[in-house]
């Protein structure tokens, strides 16, 4: 399966952020991204993969045990 390098405007518009954001996770070197040139391009699997590691999940309710007297 071939990926689709993705510019940080690209990223930005995906994740709904400024250019700021995409810059800053490559910086930290948060995400893993390849130089061609000066240009940053950021590969569409690991922006999946961050997306996936970052989303939280809801919580269960637990169940209340009616009857019981404090």
């Amino acid at each position: 399966m071939r990926d689709r390098y993705l510019s940080v405007r690209e990223v930005a518009e995906l994740l709904g952020t400024t250019d700021r954001f995409p810059r800053r996770l490559v910086a930290e070197r948060r995400i893993a991204y390849v130089k061609v040139g000066r240009h940053v391009r950021i590969p569409e699997s690991v922006i999946r993969e961050y997306i996936d590691a970052n989303t939280v999940r809801p919580v269960q309710p637990r169940r209340r045990r009616l009857g019981r007297a404090a």
